[in-house]
């Protein structure tokens, strides 16, 4: 089914379809002002899809990183308190310790994972016009985003982390 949405009346209308299309010029993305004028506008297009996720990518990966850096921080700050210990029950391990994020951290979590999801709806609004060229560009995306973004890192000797440090979730809204 092809739909058309006027301009009004400025010039060509927006070339939208809910089936699979090939469209580049007239085709429209979100909005009317977002509509595709000419082959470089177009090219602009796929290169910022492009960028799009592959920022999604590096916010996934910023809120993976962030979660680790602040468990290592609780780490630390248990063992700390382990070493003041000489109690001979715990054999000076901190057992039972809990630790909660301050709110300015949580704040910060918060903040990467609403971007996150943000830039992903965002991209899934995209591929929703089920333009060929854009869908391609998300795949590229996604990929380089992978490549970039998400290098896998493997701990060996640390018995608490012994798996592979990759981003394990495919999409961030079903994690």
């Amino acid at each position: 089914m092809d739909m058309a949405m006027g301009s009004h009346g400025s010039g060509p209308e927006c070339k939208i379809s809910m089936l699979f299309n090939w469209y580049t010029v007239d085709a429209c993305f979100l909005s009317t002002g977002w509509q595709i004028k000419n082959n470089g506008m177009f090219a602009v297009t796929c290169i910022g899809i492009i960028l799009l996720v592959i920022l999604v990518e590096a916010l996934r990966r910023m809120g993976k990183e962030y979660d680790l850096f602040l468990e290592r921080q609780f780490r630390r700050q248990a063992a700390i308190l382990a070493a003041k210990r000489t109690d001979s029950v715990t054999g000076g391990h901190a057992v039972g310790l809990k630790f909660r994020a301050t709110p300015l951290q949580q704040f910060g979590r918060s903040l990467i994972h609403a971007l996150t999801f943000g830039g992903a709806y965002i991209v899934m609004l995209l591929a929703m016009y089920f333009n060929v060229y854009v869908i391609i560009c998300i795949f590229v995306g996604a990929g380089l985003g992978k490549f970039f973004c998400d290098w896998m890192v493997v701990t060996i000797g640390d018995e608490t982390h012994l798996e592979p440090k990759g981003v394990e979730e495919t999409t961030v809204c079903c994690g």
